[in-house]
């Protein structure tokens, strides 16, 4: 039986063609793959499906039926839940308190709250959604954040589940418990689609998968029957190299050094401990470690954001007190350049347009107010979208409207285009597909090649393998031990968990 069908779905925003004559069959109890660049169209056509927006043409048809949707709760309505690539919680309610958002259960709130406890008990044990309901999302790992997600959805009793890039924000475990949650929907009958860009997760969860580019579907197939090399030419329209040219290490002077670092956070918790290390020219340093162990806080540190309890960092313009506070603006002017993690949170502003994006942290190079030379930012923007293939290359539009992996593209290219000679790069590739990661790491490469020292953490161990001279492993806010980027899974995973390594260490 055929779960969902859109038939000839069309959508523009100005020029820009979306979606463009859309034809997709997706059957029941099956877990579908919809692959594509940043920018393919992928979110446009589940926010149509969802109701968020409405298609310029075509038909949507909901178990063999012809439906209208033009609202969110329509799609509920229909038996289609939708769980976002950024989570749509309130952080200081409990899960169980966001999962009934919308459905409290009129003015009998505590009967309201015993029934949904009861109901979202006998959920997590059907799906193994293990949640503590009572406790405020806010303080739930990103994972279990999710899992409130796919709650909400199955208590609304949806029998669709379409999953906006679910694991670009999840570590590996994470991300296991995940498939194999989808695992246990697909076995219940309930039908999946996943939205992704990560080859490796279509080829080891998904039944049949779609391919867009460019707005359109250029075909259907059984996963079985493909490969990850077919499926990045699909997508990209050529042949992707899955493989990194890099020259021989050979490091020149430090050009960074960390010592005696510690940081203890504003609830108490001390999240680095005695960190130190060097960085030298031409060569990438990797920090692996599962997310939450320090990296954040050591990059946010080591550009200024916030200030440690101790410790001391050298650059070749001098040595800076990390326990006094700093303004970045001082970092960067000693050349040191960061890609945070969250370009939401730190990297960008997304109500502003694309050109003032790209001067934002060095606005005081270009002017400002009626200083600022609006016609040639716009022109620098345009030929900085051209070189990172951002797309669409539209330097007026506004942030938001760019894709995540488009809105990364613009972040790296910020700090790239300002030659630093110490580059911080945190998640360079988080929420980016195939073709941008292979042009994100050659870019890397390049840098390394022109003797800039870079600073790479990232929860990808396959990254971290593939762009690292040497690696860190941070545990609990320590470093654990320095090994080689070919060290082995049992190795690498010990220092990941607080085991010491004998013969490694720090």
């Amino acid at each position: 039986m055929t779960a969902l069908e859109l038939i000839g779905i069309s959508k523009s925003f100005g020029p820009v063609k979306a979606n463009q004559n859309i034809n997709l069959s997706i059957e029941s109890g099956t877990v579908h793959g919809i692959v594509g660049e940043n920018g393919a169209g992928k979110s446009t056509l589940m926010s149509i499906i969802y109701g968020f927006y409405e298609a310029d043409a075509g038909q949507i048809r909901v178990k063999g039926q012809d439906v209208s949707i033009r609202s969110s709760a329509q799609a509920i309505a229909l038996g289609i839940g939708m769980v976002h690539q950024h989570f749509m919680l309130v952080e200081n309610l409990s899960a169980l308190e966001n999962v009934l958002l919308g459905m409290e259960g009129g003015l009998l709130l505590n009967r309201g709250l015993t029934d949904a406890r009861r109901k979202l008990e006998q959920i997590q044990q059907e799906y193994g959604l293990n949640v503590d309901l009572d406790k405020p999302v806010g303080e739930l790992p990103i994972g279990a954040q999710q899992r409130v997600e796919i709650l909400k959805a199955l208590y609304r009793d949806a029998d669709i589940l379409i999953l906006d890039e679910p694991t670009g924000v999840l570590t590996p475990e994470e991300a296991g418990q995940l498939f194999r949650v989808l695992e246990r929907l697909r076995e219940q009958g309930k039908t999946v689609v996943l939205i992704t860009h990560k080859l490796r997760e279509i080829m080891a969860i998904t039944d049949r998968v779609s391919v867009m580019r460019r707005g359109e579907i250029v075909t259907h197939m059984n996963t079985a029957d493909t490969t990850t090399d077919a499926l990045a030419e699909w997508m990209v329209g050529r042949d992707v190299s899955f493989s990194l040219d890099k020259s021989e290490h050979q490091p020149g002077p430090c050009k960074l050094a960390v010592s005696d670092l510690n940081y203890t956070d504003d609830s108490g918790v001390q999240r680095l401990k005695d960190i130190g290390f060097e960085l030298h020219a031409g060569e990438i340093l990797g920090i692996a470690g599962v997310s939450g162990n320090g990296q954040s806080e050591l990059l946010e540190i080591l550009g200024g954001i916030y200030t440690a309890d101790s410790g001391s960092l050298t650059l070749d313009a001098g040595s800076v007190d990390l326990a006094k506070r700093s303004n970045p603006t001082r970092r960067r002017e000693k050349g040191l350049g960061h890609v945070p993690e969250d370009r939401h949170r730190m990297g960008l502003v997304t109500k502003f347009e694309a050109n003032e994006n790209t001067i934002l942290g060095y606005h005081y190079k270009v002017g400002a107010g009626a200083f600022l030379r609006r016609s040639k930012l716009i022109e620098q923007t345009a030929e900085q979208m051209r070189r990172f293939d951002v797309r669409p290359p539209n330097p007026r539009l506004k942030t938001a409207s760019f894709s995540g992996g488009n809105q990364q593209k613009m972040v790296i290219a910020r700090e790239i285009e300002q030659d630093p000679d110490v580059l911080m790069v945190g998640q360079p590739t988080r929420g980016v597909d195939i073709g941008a990661i292979e042009a994100i790491h050659t870019r890397l490469l390049e840098l390394r090649a022109q003797g800039k020292a870079i600073l790479l953490v990232s929860v990808e161990l396959d990254e971290i393998r593939a762009l690292s001279d040497r690696v860190l492993v941070m545990y609990d806010g320590r470093i654990m031990g320095e090994v080689a980027p070919g060290a082995g899974d049992a190795e690498m995973g010990q220092l990941m968990a607080g085991v010491k390594v004998e013969g490694g260490g720090q």
